[in-house]
This record gives C-alpha cells, sequence and structure tokens, in this order.
C-alpha cells in the first residue's frame, strides 16, 4: 500500500513538474495566438485600404484580402503549435502533400483562377466592354475569378474560361473613346475619282456623328478587274459606331444622284472565228 501511494505521488510531482515546464509554453502561445490574430485582421484592413486606393477591381480585392486573410492565420497558427512545444514538420508536410495533391487535382481550375487574377489586375477589358475573343463577340456582362460572361447581340450568354481567355487574341472594339470607320466601296473605271471624293466627304460632313478631328479623307486604294476601289475613312465617338450603316447607305444614295456608278463583277470575252477546215484535194481519177 505504500509503495502504490509513493508511486502516484511521484507520477503527481511529475505531472506537476511537466505542467509547470509547459505553462509558460502554454501563455506565450495564447499571447502570440491573439496578438498574431488581430495583427493579422489590422493588416488585411490596410491591404483593403491601399487596393481601395489603387481602384482594383471589386472581385480582386475580396480574393486578395480572404487569400491573404487564410494564409497569414494558417502560418500563425503553425507558429504557435511550434512555441507549444507541438512537433510541427509532419504537420508542415502534410499541409504541403495535401496543396501539391489538391493543385494536381486542378490544374485546370487553377489555370482558369490564374487567368482571373490577371484579368482583374490588368484590366483587357472591363464590364459593358463589347470584346471579340475565341471566336464569339459580345458585351461583358461578368467578370469572376474562374470565368468571364458575355452577351453576344442576338442574346446569347456564353461563359469562356478565364484560362482560355488570356491565352487568346482579345480584341476590345470599346476600349478607346473614339473609333475609324472605313467604308470600302467600288466605283466604276468611267467615274472621277475626285469627284467621288467631294460627293462622298460633302455626305459625312452633314452627319452629327462624324468628327473633324482628324478630318474625314477618301483615298483610292485599289485598281479591281472591274471597279475602282475607294475607302472613305472618318472618325466618330466609339458610342456613335453605328453611324457607319447609316452612311454607307447615304453614300450609295448620293452616288446614285451624281451619277457614280457602282458596277457589277464583269468579264468581257472575245470570241475567235472558227477557220474553214481545210478539204482534201480531189484524188486523181483513174485512167482508164
Amino acid at each position: 500500500m505504500g509503495n502504490e501511494v509513493t508511486q502516484v505521488l511521484s507520477i503527481a510531482d511529475m505531472l506537476q513538474l511537466q505542467l509547470l515546464d509547459f505553462a509558460p509554453k502554454l501563455i506565450l502561445s495564447v499571447i502570440v495566438l491573439v496578438t498574431g490574430w488581430l495583427a493579422i485582421n489590422v493588416l488585411v484592413r490596410a491591404l483593403r485600404t491601399v487596393l481601395l486606393k489603387y481602384e482594383f477591381d471589386q472581385a480582386l480585392e475580396r480574393f486578395v484580402e480572404s487569400i491573404t486573410n487564410a494564409l497569414l492565420k494558417v502560418v500563425l497558427v503553425v507558429t504557435v503549435a511550434g512555441i507549444a512545444g507541438i512537433e510541427t514538420t509532419s504537420l508542415v508536410a502534410l499541409l504541403g502533400a495535401a496543396g501539391l495533391a489538391i493543385g494536381l487535382a486542378l490544374q485546370g481550375s487553377l489555370s482558369n483562377f490564374a487567368g482571373g487574377v490577371l484579368i482583374l489586375m490588368l484590366k483587357p477589358f472591363k464590364y459593358d466592354d463589347y470584346i471579340v475573343a475565341q471566336g464569339v463577340e459580345g458585351k461583358v456582362q461578368k467578370i469572376e475569378i474562374f470565368s468571364t460572361t458575355i452577351n453576344t447581340i442576338d442574346n446569347q450568354r456564353i461563359v469562356i474560361p478565364n484560362g482560355a481567355l488570356v491565352n487568346g487574341v482579345i480584341v476590345n472594339r470599346t476600349g478607346k473613346e473614339t473609333r475609324r470607320i472605313d467604308l470600302m466601296i467600288g466605283i466604276g473605271y468611267d467615274a472621277a475619282v475626285d469627284h467621288a471624293r467631294q460627293v462622298a466627304l460633302a455626305t459625312v460632313a452633314t452627319d452629327a456623328r462624324v468628327l473633324h478631328d482628324p478630318l474625314p479623307e477618301v483615298v483610292l486604294t485599289a485598281l479591281g478587274d472591274s471597279a475602282q476601289h475607294i475607302e472613305v475613312r472618318f472618325w466618330v465617338h466609339t458610342v456613335d459606331f453605328a453611324a457607319k450603316f447609316d452612311l454607307l447607305e447615304r453614300v450609295k444614295l448620293a452616288f446614285d444622284d451624281a451619277g457614280i456608278t457602282i458596277p457589277y463583277p464583269q468579264r468581257v470575252m472575245h470570241t475567235v472565228p472558227e477557220k474553214a477546215p481545210k478539204t482534201k484535194k480531189a484524188s486523181k481519177k483513174a485512167t482508164s
């Protein structure tokens, strides 16, 4: 009985010593955890202020804040575990293996994710821009981390993965305030180019949507098989790009009134009369 009491007391003394030894580490761990948690919150708020100052996209702001917050807190927990005396080597290895496995399983998603970050940072286009990409065109309706949604002119909704989007050519047709319109017209060879130029310039000058800086111009671009090809060039505000179709019709009508023809493709064929076939010489009559 005395030996059992002695063993219990010995175990109690050992536990007390271990507790006394662990108590400072535990207190320090709690202090570091609380202080670090508050510091991370302050840092994330400061990061939000910086992102707002430089006018980053709202979706990118939320993503950067959340990923920074999560990563810093994971590092904090691992650090606190090390201070408390917990072996962190296996924990770090486990996190690394899990990250590698997730990365391999989500290769396509990570590519789209990286593309989304690039789009939100570099801003090749923004909401409501009219773009041409991946063989489709339309207005941008939504920009997300993994995909971009556009609406086509015939009201179809198309979702394009951001990875494919950033790896291809993107044409932003509304990225600038002004655009040049080129009207390509063929006129007959019997028409004077100067006359056609004056008629076209007078027609486009009457439209208030046409800008006068730079001035409209008409140039001869090619001499085709059946027509002279001229190009009427003028600038408009991007929102007035529909003037192209109105003015093309008005120029055509003005040419009709001025007697300037827009010829059909023609092909001139020359025929050579056939020669009369050669007659064979009459054979000599047999002598009687």
